[in-house]
């Protein structure tokens, strides 16, 4: 599993925006940014959609404040899913990518199996980033939602 200190692996996420799909080179993409970004195990998923988005959407403007350049939420769904699931938040503020095939997250040694529910997924985790070097990282227990809390990193910055 990859900790704080070490630079993101190389990887794509994917984004759906209003000009058509982008594929982001993440080392480009958070090059000389500090990030905050995010995973759920699933877009449109209880906990997911009821809390862990929501509170990064209500607190965005106090990230920014902080000197978050980009908060980003990825998940391992396609980005049509993601786009639509952040319509549905309200979550216009952020970066909802994508991790289709799991490369990402497999790379940073975060994946689980989640069988019948969707098989490969993210665990739930949040890290803050700087200039590609992850200087937090805050990965939740199984089925807990405590430390990848927007609070709870915001209050970490």
């Amino acid at each position: 599993m990859i900790a704080t200190g070490q630079k993101l692996p190389q990887s794509t996420l994917s984004e759906l925006t209003k000009d058509g799909m982008v594929n982001h080179d993440v080392a480009e993409l958070f090059a000389n940014k500090k990030v905050v970004l995010f995973a759920v195990p699933g877009a449109f998923t209880p906990t997911c959609s009821e809390s862990h988005l929501p509170g990064f959407v209500v607190l965005a403007d106090e990230f920014k404040a902080k000197g978050v350049d980009i908060i980003a939420c990825v998940s391992v769904n396609d980005a049509f899913v993601m786009k639509a699931w952040g319509a549905a938040q309200n979550a216009s503020e952020l970066m909802m990518l994508a991790d289709g095939d799991a490369s990402f997250t497999r790379a940073l040694g975060l994946e689980m199996d989640t069988a019948g529910f969707g098989g490969v997924r993210s665990q739930r985790y949040a890290m803050v980033i700087d200039n590609g070097v992850i200087s937090t990282l805050n990965v939740e227990a199984p089925k807990s939602f405590e430390v990848s809390k927007a609070e709870v990193i915001l209050a970490g910055l």
